[in-house]
């Protein structure tokens, strides 16, 4: 008789974690990596260097062997610097409502930990970069989506679809906006409605803001958020980074703003995760959000630019279908009779040297589409759009 205890099965994860999407970007990234011919545009990540006086700072402090555990919701000048920075965008915020996290992934973590727990349900609007949806699941609970839907000028949100899916007993909505991969940005209405319905119903809103300053609409300095509309007790935490706007995706440094009542308990979690961001990393990041202004206002000058460019080329090619995105840094693009956007990704590697991310990746829903980050010089994404038309004039999209 076969030996049936538990001692003997296969030495793998728990079922949770082995039944995770895996990363359809880094599928086809893993195809072209290391290969210097291609143009690599599948992840969300400028081609610049972090800004000079931002590394200064932090080899400033490794001179001063700054290289010890620092508190574990970060070192009070960061909280600081960061309170007052969001404070000039959306409205006062108390340093005591503010955590420091080694990476914005590792803050969304976080907070989903300290939320959300096995069987709860929570609501994603989607499509959505992968780790956001995935993060949830990894702790037992359930995933629903709500889809945005594509126009001719871009993506919308059906409100009244959200606000149904947003029903009693749901424990958080999960929201990126800018949103990646499409640029959807939200409304101020929009938040409005949504946090008005969320208090009705004890609903925690975690809003990914990754890409507030990122946003090409009106003269605001950032995206609309619901930091701007909530107040300090409301079941509302904004998550945040400086890896986009200040060109620091390698640092891996962001930060957190909760209600007061939650803040104690994300340390306790932080120490339990990372222990503490590490401290020469944290001055670099005091010093990005005091003197960084004139650097986040050029890269957003820029990207507007590529952005223009990139959409102008990608529209000019036969059985593409793309809108201006009103923010971040991708242009999300539908290719006429595609049915399989990670085979298409990954002939494009092959075929043209050109590394795009799959739609499939951000859910379902992005099926049939294509992800290019144009946070990049306009020669390459020109070079990159020649690419993708000779691909199309060779293949076509039937793959």
């Amino acid at each position: 008789m076969p030996d049936t205890s538990p001692f003997h099965e296969s030495p793998v994860a728990r079922a949770a974690v082995r039944t995770l999407r895996a990363s359809q970007i880094r599928a086809v990234a893993n195809v072209g990596m290391g290969d210097p011919s291609v143009l690599p545009f599948w992840f969300g990540e400028p081609d610049v260097v972090t800004p000079a006086f931002i590394r200064a700072a932090a080899e400033a402090s490794l001179a001063r062997g700054e290289t010890y555990y620092t508190e574990n919701l970060g070192i009070p000048a960061l909280r600081e610097g960061i309170a007052a920075y969001v404070g000039r965008l959306h409205g006062a915020v108390d340093p005591g409502r503010v955590a420091a996290t080694a990476s914005g992934m590792s803050a969304l973590a976080i907070v989903v930990q300290a939320l959300v727990g096995a069987g709860d349900r929570v609501v994603a609007v989607t499509p959505l970069w992968p780790n956001l949806v995935e993060i949830p699941k990894v702790l037992g609970a359930q995933v629903d989506t709500v889809p945005l839907v594509p126009a001719p000028t871009g993506f919308a949100l059906d409100l009244d679809r959200l606000l149904s899916a947003l029903r009693p007993g749901t424990r958080a909505l999960l929201l990126n906006s800018p949103n990646n991969p499409t640029g959807w940005t939200i409304t101020d209405d929009e938040q409005a409605a949504i946090l008005a319905h969320c208090r009705r119903h004890g609903i925690w809103i975690v809003a990914d803001d990754v890409y507030e300053r990122l946003w090409f609409g009106d003269d605001r300095a950032a995206a609309p958020s619901f930091l701007a509309c909530g107040t300090p007790d409301d079941r509302l935490v904004s998550t945040n980074s400086f890896s986009k706007a200040w060109a620091m995706t390698g640092w891996r440094l962001g930060w957190i703003v909760a209600p007061p009542t939650l803040v104690a308990d994300l340390g306790t979690l932080i120490e339990y995760n990372t222990s503490c961001s590490p401290r020469f990393v944290q001055e670099a990041g005091v010093v990005a959000l005091r003197d960084g202004e004139a650097a986040v206002a050029a890269f957003r000058a820029r990207l507007r630019d590529a952005r223009d460019v990139l959409v102008a080329g990608l529209a000019a090619l036969p059985g593409i279908e793309v809108a201006p995105p009103p923010a971040a840094m991708y242009a999300f693009f539908r290719v006429a009779g595609l049915t399989d956007s990670v085979a298409f990704c990954k002939a494009l590697v092959r075929d043209a040297k050109l590394g795009l991310a799959p739609g499939r990746a951000f859910g379902p829903e992005g099926e049939g589409w294509i992800r290019w980050c144009f946070a990049a010089e306009t020669a390459r994404l020109e070079d990159g759009l020649q690419r993708l038309g000779g691909f199309l004039a060779r293949c076509g999209t039937a793959r």
